[in-house]
């Protein structure tokens, strides 16, 4: 785009956020329609590519991305594909980082849950369970804490 007026940068700021915070609206639903389920899809895979064209973007920022989308197939029952981002977003989660490692581990667990792979779900459980023991903020363990209560075979 040539308009002297328009900033990419700030439209990929304003895009990568608005399309995660709208993913979530639709992911905090308890029911769906066929196409609450494909905007929902859209809107995560918009995000993390809005993301990747900011030059600001870090591992973090990927990690976090790359969750709500694996989070996103594995509530439309794709496990496959639930899987391939959520190992995407544990190789892209800084291993200092338990937070993101267990939700990294999280999503993996959903992703196995939905292939009905029930050894590796409990595998996933227990690395992310580990994790989160050693997550220093209250608040964000308890939100993976109580995350991972919610997985079931």
């Amino acid at each position: 785009m040539n308009d002297p007026g328009f900033d990419k940068s700030l439209a990929h700021r304003h895009f990568a956020a608005h399309c995660f915070n709208s993913t979530w609206d639709l992911i905090d639903k308890t029911e769906r329609t066929k196409e609450e389920e494909v905007q929902m899809l859209l809107r995560a895979a918009a995000s993390v590519w809005h993301w990747t064209e900011r030059e600001d973007c870090t591992p973090k920022n990927l990690s976090i991305g790359y969750w709500q989308l694996s989070r996103v197939f594995a509530l439309i029952g794709e496990g496959s594909l639930a899987t391939r981002f959520g190992q995407m977003c544990l190789e892209a989660s800084p291993a200092d980082d338990p937070f993101l490692v267990g939700y990294a581990y999280e999503c993996l667990a959903r992703a196995a849950t939905v292939l009905g792979d029930k050894g590796e779900m409990q595998h996933c459980l227990a690395e992310a369970n580990l994790r989160a023991s050693h997550v220093g903020d209250d608040d964000n363990r308890a939100a993976l804490l109580a995350d991972l209560a919610t997985i079931r075979s």
